[in-house]
């Protein structure tokens, strides 16, 4: 009797893996947020890179409104995250430390359903911003997340004067970021076949 069931490969052929990529800083001009435009470009066919905005308007993290109805900023960015197959973040260094609004951020996610054991692909745009990138792989190991290195990269981007176009057109900064997206996209169809496998045994 022929399988009802489809073959992992084929389920995943028929899909495109979504990826919220979260910005840490909020200047129009940001390395970051270019360095996350510019991916957008890049990401390889089957994997849809979308910018997450309004980080920047979420209301201060506090205990006592973080619960069932929690403010509707909030209830966005939960939606956003749950929806998604994994996160890129781009974080900037501030004072030796993550930026305040991008941690407020991650604050209001620390006691959601949709963000542990979620896919993570960190990307750099200052290998001089060392200090925040230990602190942010900290946060986000203590909040279950699930860190793909081989998807995460760092670039030097400070002192060139690029936008999201321009890093696009410099092969030497685009090349990296291809492949790091497609290793992101191999991680996240792998975590696809696995869970479609589980559910095929257990359905």
């Amino acid at each position: 009797m022929a399988a009802l069931v489809p073959a992992a490969g084929e389920a995943r052929a028929a899909s495109r893996r979504r990826v919220l990529a979260l910005s840490g800083s909020l200047r129009a001009a940001s390395h970051n947020t270019c360095l996350l435009k510019a991916a957008q470009h890049l990401a390889p066919k089957g994997l849809e890179v979308v910018l997450c905005e309004g980080l920047g308007e979420m209301p201060s993290f506090n205990p006592d409104r973080d619960d069932d109805a929690p403010p509707a900023q909030v209830a966005a960015l939960r939606a956003a995250v749950g929806a998604s197959d994994g996160l890129l973040i781009a974080c900037p260094e501030y004072a030796h430390g993550v930026p305040g609004a991008f941690k407020n951020a991650l604050d209001w996610l620390v006691g959601s359903w949709e963000f542990p054991n979620k896919p993570i692909a960190l990307f750099n745009a200052s290998p001089r911003a060392s200090h925040a990138q230990a602190a942010l792989r900290e946060i986000l190991t203590t909040m279950s997340a699930r860190l793909v290195e081989e998807a995460s990269l760092s670039l030097s981007l400070l002192g060139c004067d690029l936008d999201a176009d321009g890093i696009v057109a410099d092969e030497n900064l685009a090349a990296p970021i291809r492949s790091a997206l497609v290793a992101y996209q191999r991680v996240l169809d792998g975590m696809a076949d696995a869970n479609f496998d589980s559910a095929a045994v257990w359905g």
